[in-house]
């Protein structure tokens, strides 16, 4: 059932990763990272290169990175546990514990003026915060559309400094979110991170406690993740690299997130679940490994196997899956190839076709911050790579895509 044994990888295999992975960072375009490898019992970690362009302390297997998008696939667990206790129903109307999201406008145009709408045709459903067919989202292709300027303008999405994670507390950014139409109607299409970050102030509302205390409650503790949370306390911050936004034109380092003083040295307003952990390959392995065993940690059952299957196979409908499959090869170019694996789950990508080294059915997401994780069940393996180097250049993007082919290369059967 979940196909090949433990024979791992091979030691050739192993060696060639290595040295692509050397080769990015002696480039002098990414200062340095680690990277996490497991297939059944047998595990590698390579840690290479230092924490700073400027310095030579170096990259090490607890260094701590800013998840960003790869926040997702972890922090969506929280409704998944409330959905196995009965607390939440997949089309439960959402109104209840958001009534913010009551009664909405949809555009008649997606990228049509903000007061040209109709009614929705439905309400929200906890189903469509967790598919991200809610309606809203953000469409980087669409930077010229009214409703992306509105989300920056009215402080949505994007701090004073620049910084993109919201910046207020969640019921004073559900006001703001009140204000604005949908672009779509309910369920009718898939749009990205607007809905993880709702799911956390849905969680939050619904069990009485912030999103991560009730995330490490449920899923941090019991799987021993204990430095992934949403900040980075003092007596760890030296673990955190500054977060680098290389310039498109020169290459020069620019430092888009301090580490001491920066946006994850102290407890955000908000806690974003889509994008605003903090983690290590160790804490993020414990997690997928879960996954992979279908909920269970160390004999503990976290989620019901039900549960992982749902999060970890497509949800979106056949035409949902086709305009997924389009917008990503459109933006292929813009999104440096990262994002094409046709479905979506709960959370997390789901490769619903072969378009490159890994089969169909391999789950996870990648971060803009340099980041990646995904779990293959049909090879019982999981590949871990974090970087400190966001998107702004196709460099981190690139390491990605080559640790996964010399990844799969190294499998040895």
């Amino acid at each position: 059932m979940m196909g090949h044994g433990n024979s791992g990888f091979s030691k050739a295999g192993l060696i060639r990763l290595r040295e692509v992975l050397t080769r990015h960072v002696e480039s002098g375009r990414i200062p340095g990272l680690v990277a996490l490898l497991s297939r059944g019992e047998e595990t590698h970690v390579e840690a290479i290169g230092s924490m700073r362009h400027d310095g030579d302390a170096p990259m090490r297997r607890d260094t701590i990175f800013r998840m960003a998008s790869t926040t997702k696939p972890v922090a969506v667990s929280a409704a998944m546990a409330l959905l196995d206790e009965c607390r939440l129903r997949l089309d439960d109307p959402v109104d209840r514990w958001l009534p913010e999201l009551a009664d909405r406008q949809v555009l008649k145009r997606p990228d049509g003026p903000l007061d040209d709408t109709v009614p929705a045709r439905r309400p929200i459903l906890v189903r469509d915060l967790l598919t991200n067919t809610l309606g809203l989202g953000l469409d980087m292709t669409a930077r010229t559309a009214p409703m992306l300027t509105a989300f920056f303008e009215r402080g949505v999405y994007g701090q004073e400094d620049g910084w993109l994670l919201p910046g207020v507390d969640p019921d004073e950014w559900m006001r703001r979110l009140s204000t604005l139409p949908l672009m779509y109607q309910p369920g009718e299409r898939w749009l990205y991170n607007l809905g993880d970050d709702l799911l956390g102030v849905l969680v939050a509302r619904v069990t009485g406690q912030t999103f991560e205390e009730f995330l490490r409650e449920r899923i941090f503790d019991p799987l021993g993740m204990t430095d992934t949370g949403f900040h980075v306390p003092a007596h760890k911050i030296d673990r955190l690299p500054p977060l680098y936004a290389p310039d498109g034109q020169t290459g020069e380092f620019t430092v888009e997130d301090q580490a001491e003083g920066g946006h994850h040295s102290t407890p955000p307003a908000f806690q974003s679940g889509g994008g605003g952990l903090d983690s290590t390959v160790d804490d993020y392995h414990a997690y997928f490994r879960m996954l992979l065993d279908g909920g269970v940690h160390d004999g503990e059952r976290i989620l019901s196997r039900p549960a992982v299957e749902l999060m970890t196979t497509n949800r979106l409908t056949p035409e949902q899956t086709t305009a997924l499959r389009t917008w990503a090869r459109s933006v292929v170019h813009l999104s440096h190839g990262q994002g094409q694996q046709g479905g979506w789950g709960f959370g997390m990508a789901v490769r619903t076709h072969r378009g490159d080294y890994a089969p169909i059915g391999q789950f996870g997401w990648d971060g803009g911050a340099g980041t990646t994780v995904y779990a293959d069940p049909h090879n019982r393996l999981i590949g871990i790579l974090l970087t400190q180097t966001g998107m702004s250049t196709p460099d981190s993007a690139r390491a990605i895509n080559d640790f996964w082919t010399a990844l799969y290369q190294a499998i040895d059967d």
